[in-house]
């Protein structure tokens, strides 16, 4: 499973990414700590970046592009993976199309969460007071004005993402407003929808198969027709043919006629005779 999990800071995507981590044993995939042992690795995309991160500079998108294509190559991928930070625009976005089309490999879903900004703000400043409620320390990335600067961020630079996978058909959205259990099981839900479809052979793939089977079958009874057609014949030519069997009925009627006429003659012969026979006797006594 190859997933991108979209969604505003505060909508659940970290929490969300750790369960279909251990669903779906698959492997998470952040920019920065991708970036950060890559470094680390003295690999030579590394090498380029070391030098940019430590003056404080955004990494170029090719150099990402090629952490990410190093890590893809590692074999704990091979069951899939969940972006995480990346793509964050448009262009890079188009440039991991084109790294997932030379690997020959599919993304499957990009999953939105979907959430009411006011709501996150409101839930930021709950938490916030809360905290110093209890004299704990807020965090310095996790306060409302924080929080502001990085939803504008995300709206300008990220939510072009949405129509980007939209209009590929790769868009799935879900309410980040639910409960988290609520919005597990409704990640879940859709993901084996997705799995189910491509279990199933497309019906393109199956009309051509069909068509192959109905043609080895024309193929397959046309000799049997001719075999038929041939013992057929010999049939006919072992009968001796509508010829012969019209001779047969002719020299039965003839003998028929032999027959009768056999029979009608001698009948003819015994009554001349039996005139004949008075006459002589006539005379002898005369």
């Amino acid at each position: 499973m190859r997933l991108i999990l979209l969604g505003p800071p505060g909508s659940g995507k970290g929490t969300q990414a750790q369960r279909l981590i251990h669903r779906y044993g698959i492997i998470q995939l952040s920019t920065g700590e991708m970036l950060r042992a890559a470094v680390a690795a003295q690999t030579p995309v590394g090498l380029r970046a070391k030098d940019i991160m430590a003056s404080g500079g955004l990494v170029p998108d090719d150099i990402v592009i090629g952490i990410i294509s190093d890590r893809l190559d590692l074999p704990d991928a091979a069951k899939g993976f969940i972006l995480d930070g990346f793509p964050r625009t448009v262009p890079q976005a188009h440039a991991l199309d084109e790294l997932l089309k030379k690997k020959r490999l599919k993304l499957d879903a990009v999953i939105e969460l979907r959430v009411n900004e006011s709501a996150l703000l409101e839930r930021v400043e709950n938490r916030a007071a809360e905290m110093r409620a209890r004299g704990e320390e807020v965090r310095v990335d996790d306060t409302p004005e924080v929080l502001v600067k990085r939803l504008a961020s995300y709206r300008t630079l990220t939510e072009p993402l949405i129509h980007y996978y939209s209009e590929r058909r790769k868009l799935l959205t879900v309410d980040g407003m639910m409960t988290i259990e609520h919005v597990t099981h409704e990640i879940g839900r859709i993901l084996a929808a997705i799995e189910a479809a491509d279990a199933k052979p497309s019906k393109k793939a199956a009309r051509p198969a069909a068509k192959a089977a109905k043609a080895s079958d024309r193929k397959a009874s046309k000799p049997a027709k001719k075999a038929s057609a041939a013992s057929g014949k010999a049939a006919k030519a072992g009968s001796g043919g509508p010829k012969k069997a019209g001779a047969k009925k002719a020299a039965r009627k003839s003998s028929r006629k032999a027959v009768s006429g056999s029979r009608k003659r001698p009948a003819g012969g015994l009554r001349k005779a039996a005139k004949k026979a008075p006459k002589k006797a006539g005379k002898r006594r005369a």
